[in-house]
């Protein structure tokens, strides 16, 4: 049976920015079938789509017309079982840190340096979610997607995913496909990685010798609350802008006025730079316009104090974006999808 449609439904409790906007129309689906239904009703009535997970990734720049389709649908399993690894599949409603604490809980390692992202699991592979040395597509195995221009559903494999920083082939065609369960390739022993150096030393002041991937879960958790605001306390999608991808020679232009400037060298001669360190040294850290600002422990983070809206979160962007341009020469990519108005 499909659920309610709700008329002109706030959507403020249902994005980690806390931005009020309107949806015309919200509905929230718990499984395949609803979901299908409602995307036919929309279709009968020629309302535009706009799909929403968990919220954490995105910034709304106005209301939104036609049909908002929430995903809500839940569900854990275990598929294969190998020598030392495991599938475990999850639906796309799925809370992400709870099922990253699902897969510990089972003994599963692989996934404890992504702990507390904000987000939903199916959310996950459309921004390809990192953090201290740690992407999705590296412990990805596959998903099944509704393809909706043709009805189909469809499995994607890693490759077929098109994963990059940050991106996927669901971001490059935004719209077009609505993930419905992912299933990941997670380990059955401890396989740390402890690259990130607050990580690193957190994980060593622990005087620990074996890894142990739910004590290393729980340091991320910790480094990951002394440098970003909760988002049920202060409106925020995250890190806003990508780290800048840069030519070797530009970096190495940067590095002999700038020494300290975090850097790091890729597989295809690229450099990448720390966004945060562009903005913090730029000035903006703690900058406080209005009801928006930039987070005073984390440049990355722009944050909504109270009643902001997508239009003044945008407008502290785009003056930083620029102001970071004209001092390094490099432009910044903000990471949530602007959607809306």
């Amino acid at each position: 049976m499909l659920p309610a449609i709700i008329s002109s439904a706030d959507l403020r409790a249902l994005n980690t920015f806390g931005i009020s906007e309107q949806a015309e129309r919200l509905i929230l689906v718990e499984n395949e079938v609803q979901l299908c239904q409602a995307l036919a009703v929309a279709k009968q009535h020629d309302w535009p789509v706009t799909l929403l997970g968990g919220g954490s990734n995105m910034v709304l720049a106005g209301p939104l017309s036609g049909l908002v389709i929430g995903m809500r649908s839940r569900g854990r399993r275990v598929t294969a079982r190998h020598s030392s690894s495991v599938i475990v599949e999850g639906e796309a409603g799925e809370n992400w840190h709870q099922w990253v604490c699902w897969s510990l809980d089972h003994g599963f390692h692989g996934l404890e340096n992504l702990s507390l992202i904000p987000g939903t699991l199916g959310a996950a592979p459309v921004q390809n979610i990192g953090a201290y040395g740690v992407e999705l597509c590296d412990v990805f195995d596959s998903l099944d997607a509704l393809d909706r221009t043709t009805g189909e559903i469809k499995q994607f494999d890693r490759q077929a995913c098109r994963f990059a920083y940050r991106d996927s082939v669901f971001k490059q065609q935004p719209g077009r496909f609505v993930i419905l369960r992912v299933r990941l390739r997670l380990s059955t022993q401890p396989i740390p990685t402890l690259d990130y150096a607050p990580l690193a030393a957190a994980w060593r002041n622990t005087g620990l010798q074996q890894p142990d991937s739910r004590v290393i879960s729980q340091l991320v958790c910790q480094v990951r609350r002394s440098k970003l605001p909760d988002p049920a306390e202060l409106g925020n999608a995250g890190s806003f802008f990508k780290n800048p991808l840069v030519a070797a020679e530009h970096a190495a232009a940067l590095l002999g006025r700038w020494s300290d400037l975090p850097h790091y060298p890729q597989p295809d001669g690229s450099v990448k730079l720390a966004a945060g360190w562009l903005i913090e040294q730029a000035g903006w850290k703690g900058y406080c316009r209005g009801n928006v600002g930039v987070h005073r422990q984390q440049a990355l983070v722009l944050v909504n104090y109270g009643g902001a809206r997508g239009a003044d979160v945008m407008a502290l962007a785009g003056d930083i974006q620029r102001d970071v341009l004209a001092r390094f020469g490099v432009e910044l990519e903000m990471e949530p999808q602007l959607i809306g108005g």
